[in-house]
């Protein structure tokens, strides 16, 4: 099985469900929001140890369940561009909502966005925002934790780590986004701005400048909301 096709299956497999990727040579396990990989590696044979023998070979493996790999927040794209009329931040939590139930993920999922009442910066646990890596789609590390989001560094992912959108495609490359631009209404330092996030997300295309920040290069740049943009979660 490739891992496309286990996320496109995943609501089809039971929790517990064991599966190997060909194509990685990885083990993945369903748990109740999705799929975690399972570290296993090689158990030694004791000496003088009589093994069984059928024809072919044994291998003896153990599963790492480890808390520091389980402990981490994913960062996907919603599957199309969005306009600046999302119906309000409820409006854009209720669309990531919609996206992960669809390939089978139960955890909590909230546009990375900040509004009148919420500050992007606050939208992740203040006893998780050093802790846990943000990872992709695949479990690649793209930032070491919510606050290196916000740190100097401009919020630049790891070279060579793509945010992938809910049906799999790498937003940096894929056509399906022409301005590789993220909707946010922040500040560097996830802070709302109160005049660069679209009326609260409830207003359509073309209307006032507003903020939004490049996949690659610059961070903010003025600009119509012309054309819909990415939404991250």
């Amino acid at each position: 099985m490739s891992y496309d096709t286990m996320t496109a299956t995943a609501r089809r497999q039971a929790e517990g469900t064991l599966v190997y990727l060909v194509d990685q040579t990885d083990f993945y396990i369903r748990v109740r929001d999705g799929f975690r990989q399972i570290q296993v590696q090689c158990l030694p044979v004791p000496a003088g140890s009589t093994l069984p023998s059928p024809a072919g070979s044994t291998t003896f493996l153990k599963a790492d369940f480890s808390s520091s790999f389980l402990l981490q927040i994913h960062l996907v794209a919603l599957n199309a561009p969005q306009g600046g009329n999302m119906r309000g931040i409820r409006g854009a939590d209720f669309l990531c909502f919609k996206q992960a139930r669809a390939i089978g993920l139960k955890g909590t999922f909230r546009a990375f966005l900040s509004s009148k009442l919420q500050d992007l910066y606050s939208i992740v646990r203040k006893s998780d925002r050093d802790r846990m890596p943000i990872v992709n789609l695949k479990d690649e590390v793209l930032f070491d934790s919510w606050e290196a989001i916000f740190s100097d560094s401009e919020g630049r992912v790891k070279d060579n780590v793509p945010i992938y959108s809910f049906d799999g495609k790498d937003i940096f490359t894929d056509g399906t986004w022409p301005d590789k631009m993220i909707w946010h209404g922040s500040t560097s330092r996830g802070h709302g701005q109160v005049d660069n996030y679209c009326e609260t997300w409830r207003v359509g295309e073309m209307v006032d400048p507003r903020y939004r920040r490049r996949t690659h290069g610059d961070n903010k740049v003025c600009f119509k909301n012309r054309q819909g943009l990415i939404i991250l979660t």
